[in-house]
């Protein structure tokens, strides 16, 4: 009896161990589930992107759900010490290279034959997405900023990774600002910075006292331009201004361009730039439909109106006597035989070019000086067709700001001490601009 109690008593034991032991784990995984559910995994970080999406973004998830807090996504501006930047010649500006770097950035260098630098200031970046749109290579972007004009730029840059991860990915992003309004760190990034719906660039707004110091300072471009075309890793370097859109497929065109060409140290190969009226509402799709729009006064040179001497030298008449019937692989239509002082394209070239002169701050004689010493120094300028690149309405004098002008007289004083500088360095003035005006004739 007592033997069949104790074996009664044993197997009770076992059985309540068994089910205590499943009890045990149950509540374990159901701890860990919830854990889990509350805290999921972190997205995948905007510079980690491993390759570039097949589909569209969609944004059902951006206004379905709460805006999610800064710290959930990566936000590399924020990581930033605003103390460390390089200065530039003058210490007026500090200098941050690759401030954003997208995962596909090196890769792509490495495999591409030229990379699009261009700059911009807050005001004109949603420009870029128009570039990005038709430029499937690296991209590396200068941005200037001042004051809380950072905090914009880095909502933007949380917002194109969000809603626009196959552009960040290929981007190399760059900042610069001035030593008397450096750029603010906010504790919380601003708003729209994920919401796919809207733009952080025009929801949020500078402070009055931003908007008042930028009104009287000029903008540093050709520190901007430097910035960017530095930082390009690829062996040529196509620098363009952040409002001038590259035609479509232009990357590959010029890959397998480059690729065949014999090497040429000295040559520089320029883009034909046109303006396309706002009544167009479509990209001209190929360099035949341009010229129909230029027939119809519906596309004009580049600032042909503005400031004739700018891309005048190109000769967009000889580029258009093909009438587009020609073959739509890159390339050159015609050699530039009649150079002029001021004249400035924009251009495909190896980055071994003159740097842009940066006592040149503001508009007027910003890349036609850097330009005119490239034809010092002995450099080729061959216009490439079909290719082309289009700025979007047609410009006019009268939308001038005087205080554009005014940028323009200082920049023509510091010109002449340029010249001569050139003629120093290189021992040529083959446009005659040290020539002594003649001595008025006694009467």
């Amino acid at each position: 009896m007592r033997k069949l109690r104790r074996e009664s008593l044993w197997r009770y034991r076992c059985h309540w161990s068994v089910f205590a032991f499943a009890a045990t784990g149950l509540v374990i995984f159901n701890g860990v589930t919830n854990l889990w559910l509350l805290h999921p995994a972190r997205p995948p970080s905007p510079f980690a992107v491993t390759s570039l999406p097949t589909e569209s973004v969609t944004c059902d998830h951006c206004t379905d759900s709460p805006q999610p807090t800064a710290s959930a996504y990566e936000d590399p501006i924020s990581n930033i010490d605003l103390r460390l930047g390089r200065w530039d010649s003058s210490r007026s500006y500090r200098l941050f290279d690759y401030a954003a770097t997208g995962e596909l950035y090196p890769v792509i260098s490495e495999n591409r034959q030229v990379c699009l630098a261009t700059q911009s200031t807050i005001e004109r970046l949603h420009e870029l997405l128009s570039i990005a749109a038709h430029w499937s290579g690296p991209m590396s972007v200068a941005v200037f900023v001042a004051g809380d004009e950072l905090a914009i730029l880095r909502a933007y840059v949380t917002w194109l990774y969000y809603c626009h991860p196959d552009v960040i990915a290929r981007m190399a992003l760059h900042i610069a600002f001035p030593a008397d309004r450096p750029g603010i760190h906010e504790s919380t990034i601003r708003s729209g910075a994920t919401d796919c719906l809207s733009n952080p660039l025009t929801h949020n707004r500078r402070r009055p006292d931003t908007v008042a110091w930028r009104s009287k300072h000029p903008y540093p471009q050709n520190h901007l331009r430097n910035l960017a075309r530095k930082n390009c890793q690829t062996p040529y370097m196509f620098l363009v201004d952040i409002d001038i859109v590259p035609s479509k497929g232009m990357a590959e065109s010029l890959d397998q361009f480059l690729s065949t060409i014999p090497k040429c140290q000295l040559c520089a190969y320029v883009v034909p730039t046109y303006e396309l009226d706002t009544r167009v509402t479509k990209f001209p799709a190929n360099k035949s439909e341009l010229i129909r729009l230029s027939k119809n006064k519906l596309a004009v040179p580049f600032h042909r109106k503005v400031f004739i001497y700018n891309q005048y030298a190109s000769n967009f008449s000889k580029w258009e006597e093909s009438g587009g019937n020609e073959s739509e692989k890159t390339h050159e239509s015609h050699n530039v035989t009649n150079f002029e002082l001021l004249y400035e394209p924009f251009y495909v070239a190896a980055d071994t070019v003159p740097v842009h002169d940066e006592r040149f701050v503001g508009y007027g004689y910003t890349r036609n000086t850097q330009v005119y010493e490239m034809f010092l120094v002995g450099y080729q300028f061959r216009v490439l067709s079909p290719i082309f690149t289009i700025h979007w309405g047609l410009q006019s004098r009268s939308h001038r700001p005087l205080w554009r002008e005014k940028q323009n007289v200082q920049n023509r004083k510091r010109f002449e001490t340029f010249k001569r500088e050139l003629y120093a360095r290189y021992r040529k003035d083959p446009l005659h601009l040290l020539r002594k005006p003649p001595k008025p004739k006694k009467t």
